[in-house]
């Protein structure tokens, strides 16, 4: 079976291989089998997030032909936290429904 493997380790930065492994071979065994967890230290850990075309899979999932195989990288930042704080250096007046306020209108319109 023809498989993809992609990683993204560091912002702008992606590696993609494409593999042949078995029939009935899981996510780990082909990171093993490319040699991933040699390459990339940081996959060993229990919290390995994976997914196979956007959608996410434990590492005993079964792959089948032209799956692409995704692992994903921890995130850094909480996306709501990150937007609550981008909100208060904007303003209130800056952003969302206030920003193109036209003159003499109601606020929010």
């Amino acid at each position: 079976m023809h498989i993809t493997l992609v990683h993204s380790p560091a912002p702008r930065q992606v590696t993609e291989v494409a593999i042949e492994v078995p029939p009935g071979c899981t996510a780990q065994q082909a990171l093993g089998q490319a040699g991933w967890f040699d390459s990339f230290p940081e996959l060993g850990t229990p919290a390995l997030t994976l997914g196979v075309w956007g959608r996410r899979v434990g590492p005993g999932h079964v792959l089948r032909e032209g799956d692409r195989l995704e692992v994903y990288r921890a995130l850094r930042v909480d996306p709501k936290v990150a937007r609550r704080e981008r909100f208060v250096g904007q303003g209130a007046r800056g952003t969302g429904l206030f920003a193109r306020r036209k003159a003499g209108s109601k606020a929010g319109y």
